[in-house]
């Protein structure tokens, strides 16, 4: 099937969008993109959570009709040829503890849009089921990555999985982009290009050992963190820091590489894939190498490494359109594993089965 995988990352690079020509086996991306979000969308994404619940509503709706909009140009300018699309929309809240997590972009309207089957609200049945809701990459880190021992991904938040007594495990590490991306707007940066900037400011000891008593990271996987977690605990250490921006950078940097750095050592990770935004972070990955010499860090070509997740995600619908498990619940710390994601166009689906059978 040609599956559309849709990602929009909580950093706001921008909505990756990826073709991709898929199995439970094997894939292809056959096309593309990433359309950077416009400054009305950033700043309105950025601010959502504190929001009226009208203003909320109105943005999955129309946040829907924009993903839609934006599907049919990609498609059309290449002319593709797509079965279906899987979403997975923008994160607003995901606080798992109070069985909640939600991601924008309403599929009904994506749909509405494009004429196309949509899979979207992926996580919403995992915390249901007393899970995370993620990470749910590890699947596709199973079934396509897994002559890797563990994959990490730095995106907004850092993620790793990896196989542990037999089973997937994954979990969110620390803030990655999220935090760097923030840092460098105080410059005047939409980010901090090749970590350049972190490169030139001094590490503060007593800040990281700050940061590295943050509760989150003595917690046991399974685990996840959102937006609200990082502006409430991780946010605010920066934010009273009289440090100078660079600095501030360069000790975040040398964090993210601390703590990647004690999962791989402790899981004894001997090779490692990198993908995310933040592989193509030089001075990050070479403080990961650094802090982890005994691990073979591999980076990827470039089309991997910025749509992986949208390859993921269009795995998670396709195998969501089979009735095949999608989640797992050794990753997320639900009851079960489960066949997660809502599936809006159900007709049009049919009918086009139809036609082809």
């Amino acid at each position: 099937m040609n599956i559309l995988g849709l990602m929009s990352g909580t950093s706001l690079d921008g909505v990756d969008l990826a073709l991709c020509a898929l199995d439970r086996n094997s894939y292809s991306i056959l096309a593309a993109e990433t359309v950077p979000y416009p400054a009305e969308w950033r700043q309105r994404l950025s601010s959502l959570e504190r929001a009226s619940a009208l203003e909320y509503a109105k943005s999955n709706v129309e946040l829907g009709h924009y993903f839609g909009k934006i599907i049919n140009q990609f498609i059309d300018s290449r002319k593709l040829a797509v079965d279906a699309i899987a979403s997975h929309g923008h994160t607003i809240f995901h606080q798992p503890a109070l069985g909640l997590t939600t991601q924008i972009g309403d599929g009904d309207a994506i749909a509405a849009e494009t004429g196309l089957p949509v899979v979207s609200n992926f996580r919403t049945l995992d915390v249901a089921l007393g899970g995370q809701g993620a990470p749910l990459v590890p699947i596709g880190d199973e079934l396509f990555f897994g002559q890797y021992d563990a994959c990490l991904n730095l995106g907004g938040i850092a993620n790793i999985s990896y196989r542990h007594e037999g089973k997937r495990i994954a979990f969110d590490i620390c803030p990655c982009n999220m935090a760097l991306n923030r840092l460098a707007a105080r410059l005047g940066l939409e980010y901090d290009r090749d970590g350049e900037t972190a490169r030139r400011g001094m590490l503060n000891e007593r800040l990281n050992e700050r940061l590295n008593m943050i509760e989150y990271y003595a917690i046991e996987p399974p685990k996840s963190l959102g937006k609200e977690w990082f502006v409430e605990e991780f946010w605010p250490l920066l934010e009273a820091s009289s440090l100078p921006t660079e600095d501030l950078l360069a000790t975040v940097t040398r964090h993210i590489a601390g703590q990647v750095a004690q999962v791989l050592h402790r899981e004894q990770i001997g090779t490692l894939l990198v993908t995310g935004g933040g592989a193509l972070n030089r001075y990050l990955v070479e403080c990961i190498r650094d802090a982890s010499p005994e691990v073979e860090v591999t980076i990827p070509d470039r089309l991997i490494v910025n749509y992986k997740e949208a390859l993921i995600f269009a795995l998670l619908g396709y195998l969501r359109l089979k009735g095949e498990v999608n989640t797992l619940a050794s990753v997320t710390g639900a009851r079960c594993d489960s066949v997660g994601g809502t599936v809006s166009g159900h007709l049009m689906l049919a009918r086009r089965c139809l036609m082809t059978s």
